[in-house]
C-alpha cells in the first residue's frame, strides 16, 4: 500500500471513530426513545408469535432478547442530568430522584432477559412462559419511571 492509501485509510478510521464517539455522546433522549422503539417492536413480534399470528421463529426470538439485552445495559446511562427535560420524554422525574432504584430495576429486566432467553428461543412453549416474566419486568420500571401519555 502506498503512502496515500495509507492516509486515506487512516482518515477513514478517524471519521469513523469520531462518528461512533459523537453518536455515544450524542442526544440521550433520542438514544432512549431509540432503544423504547426497538423494544415495543421486538415485544410486538415475540408477542404475534405467542398469540400464532406468526410463525415461532428463533432466530427473531434471539433477537429481540439481544436487543433487550442491550437496552437494560445502557439505560441506565442515559439519564444524565441535563436530560430531565427537552424532546417530548416520557422520563419521570423519579429517575434523579431515585436513580438507584431506577439504575436496579435495569438490572433486574436483564437478568430477567437473561434467565429467559434459551426457553424463550427453544420454543413456542418456551416463549409463551417467558413473555409474562419480560412484561413484569417491563411494568415493574414503567410504573414508577415513565410519564402516562399526554
Amino acid at each position: 500500500m502506498n503512502r496515500a492509501h495509507g492516509v486515506v485509510l487512516a482518515m477513514g478510521f478517524f471519521v469513523l471513530g469520531t462518528v461512533a464517539v459523537i453518536a455515544q455522546s450524542g442526544d440521550p433522549i433520542a438514544a432512549r426513545k431509540g432503544l423504547m422503539k426497538e423494544n415495543d417492536e421486538n415485544a410486538f413480534v415475540v408477542v404475534r408469535m405467542a398469540r400464532g399470528q406468526m410463525p415461532f421463529d428463533p432466530g427473531k426470538v434471539d433477537a429481540a432478547f439481544a436487543q433487550w439485552a442491550e437496552t437494560a445495559k445502557r439505560f441506565p446511562g442515559l439519564f444524565p442530568e441535563n436530560s430531565k427535560m427537552g424532546e417530548e420524554t416520557r422520563a419521570a422525574s423519579m429517575i434523579w430522584v431515585n436513580k438507584k432504584d431506577f439504575d436496579a430495576r435495569a438490572a433486574e429486566f436483564g437478568r430477567v432477559v437473561a434467565g429467559n432467553r434459551a426457553k424463550a428461543k427453544a420454543s413456542l412453549a418456551g416463549l409463551r412462559a417467558a413473555i409474562p416474566a419480560i412484561g413484569n419486568s417491563c411494568d415493574n420500571c414503567h410504573k414508577d419511571y415513565r410519564t402516562s401519555r399526554r
